[in-house]
């Protein structure tokens, strides 16, 4: 059973943003489903790395839409991103370093409310600017 659930509540309305939310859904899912079933570390590793590569490059590229629209509130939403970043981070960094409990349910439902949080609160908040703005 998967530890989220895309549905439109979700979505913000702009497809390249809301693909990129659809596929950290599953990768955390992925993560999720590794951690329940077992997984050894190598395993787990990989799929944490990818979730922290794609976290970056989905944020740049909401960032890269803020700059090119003149996104009044950027610079919050951006220290949002720096801190999961920062936060992810150092999860990533401990689990490396062989602490293989760092990547535990708390872990896991920390990364989920935080997703869920996120788009249903601060991403929510630029879709009407983006879509203004000729981003759908």
């Amino acid at each position: 059973m998967p530890l989220m659930t895309w549905t439109d509540k979700l979505s913000v309305g702009i497809k390249a943003i809301d693909d990129d939310h659809k596929k950290l859904v599953s990768m955390v899912n992925e993560l999720y489903g590794g951690i329940v079933a077992g997984h050894g570390k190598e395993t787990l590793g990989k799929v944490l790395d990818e979730l922290v590569n794609y976290t970056k490059f989905h944020f740049a590229r909401e960032e890269g839409f803020f700059a090119k629209t003149g996104y009044p509130a950027a610079a919050a939403h951006k220290k949002e991103h720096d801190d999961l970043t920062k936060q992810v981070l150092d999860v990533q960094a401990k689990y490396k370093s062989g602490a293989l409990a760092t990547l535990s349910l708390e872990v896991m439902n920390f990364l989920k409310n935080w997703l869920v949080n996120h788009i249903q609160g601060s991403d929510q908040k630029y879709a009407p600017h983006l879509n203004a703005k000729g981003i759908h």
